[in-house]
């Protein structure tokens, strides 16, 4: 039997998806949200270090549950491919469940900087990359970023960084009392010039929305939050779409291809749903939001007679310019005891190597790091010594309440070549071609990886630090928790996929919003700004709609 006509199929329910489920029901459209997992809380994998999304070794704790049904291709530099799954970093994976990776991130709640959406105006040109401005600018985004911030929930206080773009309106929530780390690493970046501020998160610090403050517990990153004080899409938007009456949640849907009609616009989106059955829901519009490599992965395989190469795909951009970011920074070991056990750990950052770096392309925002659990701290042998017996267990005595980590995020360069294609050969359960991941980080990245290591062991050491190690980043490519930029945005159908309002350039109603729009992904972490700009997204899609153009 046929599914019943919707206005809108919305494809992926994390940060980008989430969002536009909620404005369009608001709106009074009619619907559906495909999630391809689950509904899931902390009490799924309750605090279980050897199971969260950032240990992955037993597989993720917030899908894909299967391994063997979704696997994925990796290709190396040598061009040699292999399957991956999503119990390896190579997979470079980000939760799929409601909520998507907003139900078990760190939730720091960055806005980009006026400086990261022109780039290229900034910097020039960069040889060997794709580097350009985005098709908008801040002040374009700014509503949409405070929209965010109020409606979800973001607490701290950014008063303090005088390189912050300007807003309009003050945070909802005050930040957290600060940690041991926050107290002896403040003074110290005082005492070098810079200009250190409590961190935005995505975290009630008091009572808000109808749900808790933060507990502080260590369990943090990585893991759902056991009192609902951390902010997602799962415990905000999502509920609110689906009280309208206008919106159904389907999960364990797993979307096959956007079907297009002979006119070249989408007509509906076929996916296999709970029961491994293959469905075809007809719909008006569809929104896609499943992140910046599975996104990507469906343009590329909904192919049709007009969009042979795959949709939106006809100038060969589609999956191009994966990027996520390239961490680095140092690690500092104390005289004494400086951790204190407090969540979620992360607290305090400077900008102050964001943009102006000398003789660099780029830069990072710098911050001491979420609370390490043991078997993570384990994996990050600094010094060498064996993994087990006598040695290990002085390591850990040691080092383990006597280090502070500060990393940044480097704002990458984007490469034509690192990309998403879909595999010729390796399908998963469903026959689907599976994703295939090639190409590596523009090597300007590491450069300035570097440099940014050794601007987070100057901060150690002026802290108090008797003994420091850097961590610059590799030339793998990266994506992960904070994959972007395979959905270009921009005015040229030439050099993007997608226009400034989201829509696919030869499909106008197609729209993607997550973080695959990202021209550039910014020194910090996306997930506020891939919020703001599903608002913004949306925003035009309601507009429009009130006009009938898309029915």
């Amino acid at each position: 039997m046929a599914l019943p006509h919707v206005n809108a199929v919305v494809i992926g329910s994390g940060a980008g998806g989430g969002v536009a489920a909620k404005e369009l029901a608001e709106a009074g459209l009619s619907v559906v949200l495909l999630e391809r997992g689950r509904w899931q809380t902390a009490f799924d994998y309750r605090k279980d270090d050897l199971q969260n999304q950032r240990t992955t070794q037993l597989g993720p704790a917030f899908g894909p549950h299967d391994l063997k049904k979704n696997p994925r291709v990796r290709v190396d530099d040598n061009g040699n491919a292999r399957v991956v799954y999503a119990n390896g970093w190579d997979y470079q994976n980000n939760a799929m469940c409601v909520g998507g990776g907003t139900l078990s991130y760190g939730a720091m709640a960055w806005r980009f900087m006026e400086q990261d959406f022109r780039m290229r105006s900034t910097y020039g040109d960069v040889e060997n990359s794709t580097l350009a401005d985005w098709p908008i600018s801040y002040d374009d985004l700014e509503p949409f970023y405070e929209k965010a911030e109020w409606e979800i929930g973001v607490s701290g206080d950014d008063s303090g960084n005088p390189f912050k773009a300007p807003r309009k309106k003050a945070l909802p929530m005050p930040a957290l009392p600060h940690s041991r780390e926050c107290e002896i690493l403040k003074p110290a970046a005082l005492r070098l010039g810079l200009h250190p501020f409590d961190i935005p998160m995505l975290r009630n610090t008091v009572p808000f929305n109808e749900r808790p403050a933060c507990m502080r517990c260590r369990w943090c990153v990585g893991f759902a939050c056991e009192c609902n004080a951390k902010c997602g899409t799962q415990n905000t938007v999502i509920p609110k779409a689906l009280a309208t009456g206008n919106c159904e949640l389907r999960t364990e849907c797993l979307a096959k291809e956007v079907v297009i009609d002979d006119r070249g616009r989408a007509k509906a989106v076929a996916y296999f749903d709970e029961n491994d059955r293959l469905q075809e829901q007809p719909c008006d519009l569809v929104v896609v939001s499943c992140s910046a490599i599975e996104s990507a992965r469906l343009l590329l395989n909904s192919k049709s007679k007009l969009f042979p190469e795959g949709l939106g795909n006809r100038s060969d951009w589609v999956g191009r310019n994966l990027q996520g970011h390239s961490y680095c920074g140092a690690m500092g070991l104390f005289d004494e005891d400086v951790y204190d056990d407090l969540g979620p750990g992360a607290q305090i950052a400077i900008c102050d190597y964001n943009h102006g770096n000398p003789g660099m392309k780029t830069g990072a925002m710098l911050a001491n790091e979420f609370i390490r659990l043991p078997i993570q701290f384990a994996e990050s042998n600094y010094v060498g010594v064996k993994r087990w017996g006598i040695d290990h267990k002085n390591y850990m005595r040691t080092m383990f309440r006597r280090t502070i980590r500060v990393m940044g995020p480097v704002q990458e360069i984007p490469v034509f070549d690192a990309r998403v294609s879909v595999d010729p050969a390796v399908k998963d359960f469903w026959g689907i071609p599976v994703a295939r991941l090639s190409g590596s980080k523009h090597p300007h990245c590491v450069e300035v990886s570097y440099y940014i290591a050794e601007r987070a062991e100057a901060w150690l050491k002026e802290a108090g630090a008797i003994q420091t190690w850097r961590q610059p980043s590799g030339m793998g490519l990266s994506g992960g928790q904070h994959q972007a930029g395979t959905c270009r945005m921009g005015d040229d159908p030439a050099t993007s996929v997608v226009n400034r309002n989201g829509q696919i350039h030869d499909c106008d109603n197609v729209f993607v919003a997550d973080g695959s729009l990202h021209v550039t992904n910014g020194g910090f972490n996306p997930v506020l700004t891939i919020l703001a700009n599903a608002y913004r997204i949306s925003d035009y899609i309601t507009r429009e709609w009130k006009g009938s153009k898309f029915r």
